[in-house]
């Protein structure tokens, strides 16, 4: 008789990035939503390199690089776009994060954006490095 009838060795039982996506999506929604800009930042990407993470697992993409630098890009365009389409031109340089907290927020998730695509870059060219 078998200890765990149904199960194989050949499966996992359990995989751990459902659990990072929750974490990522509350703690991006939390620090977007209330204005922590460092909480907005990690939440973010937690959310995009677990969505790397799960999709590489489940065998969809062979390597999370070029998934991670996708959700940076649609995050960092998302942002551009938003900002672009509902704030004053003027309004947007660098002088004014901190000011406004619309920007501020928009500027968390480009901000987000820009480092999964510096991540996702770097991990793909150390990837084909390695010896």
């Amino acid at each position: 008789m078998e200890e765990q009838p149904g199960l194989s060795d050949q499966y996992r039982t359990a995989s751990p990035w459902p659990v990072f996506i929750a974490l990522g999506l509350v703690l991006s929604e939390i620090g977007v939503f209330i204005g922590l800009f460092p909480i907005a930042v990690f939440g973010l990407i937690l959310f995009g390199g677990s969505i790397a993470g799960i999709l590489t697992e489940s065998g969809y993409v062979t390597h999370p690089w070029p998934t991670l630098v996708g959700v940076g890009v649609v995050l960092a365009l998302v942002a551009a776009g938003l900002a672009v389409a509902y704030l004053p031109t003027a309004s947007i340089t660098v002088a004014n994060i901190g000011n406004g907290p619309v920007f501020t927020r928009l500027v968390a998730v480009a901000v987000a954006g820009v480092v999964m695509v510096a991540a996702g870059g770097v991990g793909s060219v150390m990837e084909r490095t390695k010896v």
